[in-house]
């Protein structure tokens, strides 16, 4: 499989600085924002991301927003929650609002690897039948 191309969105750098190291070494290339503004503009520039990790609390623009803002504009994007305060209640929303999947902080590497693999999984194939149904219709169409 090719290198996952991955977002770290939280506005602690010192656990983003941590994160970024540990997932690096684990043959990921990542991008961190430290706030939900930062995250939408480097999405804007970078079009290969895959997967963003986004946690939830965040001062200004909150992961939910960010959640939303993602998915409307980026709809093929998956993305992972990441919080240290969650409720039921944030995590029924994030999935409603297209989250892929949700975690408690401090989370297992080897669970947000498996989760990363699964969303990076999971978007390469939904990619792979758009261009296929655009191959198909541009096949079929007669001259």
């Amino acid at each position: 499989m090719a290198i996952a191309k991955v977002m770290l969105v939280d506005d602690e750098v010192p656990f983003v600085e941590a994160m970024t190291k540990r997932l690096t070494k684990r043959d990921l290339n990542v991008i961190s924002a430290y706030s939900g503004q930062e995250s939408l503009e480097k999405l804007s520039k970078t079009q290969t991301i895959e997967v963003v990790i986004l946690d939830v609390k965040m001062p200004g623009m909150d992961g939910i927003e960010t959640l939303q803002e993602i998915k409307k504009s980026y709809p093929l994007v998956e993305v992972i929650m990441l919080t240290g305060h969650a409720t039921v209640e944030t995590a029924i929303e994030g999935m409603k609002l297209g989250a892929y999947d949700y975690l408690m902080k401090p989370c297992e590497m080897d669970v947000l690897m498996a989760k990363v693999e699964e969303a990076v999984d999971k978007k390469r194939k939904h990619e792979d039948k758009i261009i296929e149904a655009r191959m198909k219709e541009i096949t079929s169409r007669r001259p």
